[in-house]
C-alpha cells in the first residue's frame, strides 16, 4: 500500500524507527536511506516476517533517488545528535545543510509524498523544508510536518507520574491521559497546556497539584531531553523515546491518509497560513508562520488546525508570550539558510 522511506536510517533514531515501520501494517515498501550503513540495516530489517520489502541505499549510484522514487511517506531523523552542552541552536549548521539536500531530493522524486520532519532544531528545520518546496513550486502545506510528538509523550508520562506521587493509591494510565502541547520544540517555545488536561473530571490537576509543582512539572516537559543526554553520560540523546514518538506520529497520518480513519488529531508543527480552517486563525494570534497545535489528520494530510488558545488559563498565555519570542527567531534562521543558500548556488 506505501513506499516509506527513513533518511538518516543507520543513527540512534532512525534504526528503531525503521524497526518500528517494517512492523506497520500500512507499509508494503521500506527504503531505507543514509551516509553509512543502511544497507546494512535494511539487510538486518529483512529478516523480520513483516510483509514490508526492505531495501537500503547509500549516496553513491543515485541512492537517493533510488530510495526516494514512488515515496508516499518521508520520514527525516537525518543529522548529528545533541551532545552534552549543546542547544538545538549548536545543531543548526550542520543539520540545516542535510535537511536542504533531503528536501531537494523529496521535490525532484516524490514532491507529493509526506513530508515528517524530525531532526533538529525543528522550529528552524520545518520552515527550511517549506522553503525549499516553495522554491521547487511543489509545496503543499498539508504535507509537511514538524514532528513534536515527543513533547505531548513526556506531557503524559510525566504527568501521570506526578498524579501518582500526590495521590495515594491511585495509578494513572499515561496513555489514558492526553496533555496538548503547544508552540515550538525546544525548550520554552514548547508550551503544555495542563489546563486543558483530559479526562479532566479524574485528572483534576488544579486542586491536586501546587503551582510550584505545576511549574515544576512545564519546566521537566521543556527540557526533558536533558535529562536524557545527562544520564547517558556523553553517550547519545533522546533515541529510543524520538523513535517511538515519530513512529507513533507516522502511524497516525496512515492511518488518516490510507487507512481513512477520521477524527485522528495529534500535535505538529506546521505552516499555518496554508492551512484556511484554523491554522489562519492561529496565525493572526500568534504572529508567526509555524507553530505547533493539535492538527486534525485527513486524506489528504492536514485538514485543520484545532484552535485550543482561547481556552487558555493566564499562567499558560505568558507561557506562549515566552515561545513567540524564541520560535521567532527560529523561524527567521531556517528562511534566511535557504534564502543564502540559494544565492550561493
Amino acid at each position: 500500500m506505501v513506499k516509506a522511506v527513513v533518511c538518516g536510517a543507520s543513527g540512534g533514531i532512525g534504526q528503531p524507527l525503521s524497526l518500528f515501520l517494517k512492523a506497520s501494517p500500512y507499509v508494503t515498501e521500506l527504503a531505507l536511506y543514509d551516509v553509512v550503513n543502511a544497507p546494512g540495516v535494511a539487510a538486518d530489517l529483512s529478516h523480520i516476517c513483516t510483509g514490508a520489502k526492505v531495501s537500503g541505499y547509500s549516496p553513491k549510484d543515485d541512492g537517493l533517488k533510488l530510495a526516494l522514487t514512488n515515496a508516499q511517506l518521508v520520514v527525516i531523523p537525518a543529522g548529528i545528535p545533541r551532545k552534552p552542552g549543546m542547544t538545538r541552536d549548536d545543531l543548526f549548521k550542520i543539520n540545516a545543510g542535510i535537511v536542504y539536500d533531503l528536501i531537494n531530493g523529496v521535490a525532484q522524486f516524490c514532491p507529493k509524498a509526506f513530508v515528517l520532519v524530525i531532526s533538529n532544531p525543528v522550529n528552524s528545520m520545518v520552515p527550511i523544508a517549506c522553503e525549499v518546496l516553495k522554491r521547487h513550486k511543489v509545496f503543499d502545506p498539508a504535507r509537511v510536518f514538524g514532528v513534536t510528538t515527543l513533547d505531548t509523550v513526556r506531557a503524559q508520562t510525566f504527568t501521570a507520574s506526578l498524579l501518582e506521587s500526590t495521590a495515594s493509591n491511585s495509578k494513572f494510565d499515561p496513555s489514558q491521559i492526553a496533555v496538548p502541547v503547544v508552540g515550538g520544540h525546544s525548550g520554552d517555545t514548547i508550551v503544555p497546556l495542563l489546563s486543558l488536561a483530559q479526562p479532566a473530571q479524574d485528572l483534576q490537576l488544579s486542586s491536586t497539584i501546587s503551582h510550584q509543582q505545576r511549574s515544576d512539572l512545564i519546566h521537566r516537559i521543556q527540557f526533558g531531553g536533558d535529562e536524557v543526554v545527562q544520564a547517558k553520560d556523553g553517550m547519545g540523546s533522546a533515541t529510543l523515546s524520538m523513535a517511538y514518538a515519530g513512529y507513533r506520529f507516522a502511524e497516525a497520518v496512515l492511518r488518516a491518509t490510507v487507512g481513512g480513519e477520521s477524527s485522528i488529531v495529534e500535535a505538529s508543527y506546521v505552516y499555518l497560513p496554508g492551512i484556511p480552517k484554523g491554522g489562519v486563525a492561529v496565525r493572526d494570534r500568534v504572529g508567526l508562520d509555524y507553530f505547533a497545535m493539535p492538527i486534525r489528520l485527513g486524506p489528504h494530510g492536514v485538514e485543520e488546525v484545532v484552535n485550543l488558545l482561547d481556552k487558555i488559563d493566564e499562567y499558560e498565555v505568558g507561557l506562549i508570550n515566552i515561545a513567540q519570542k524564541g520560535l521567532k527567531t527560529s523561524i527567521e534562521k531556517g528562511v534566511s539558510f535557504v534564502t543564502d543558500h540559494n544565492a550561493k548556488i
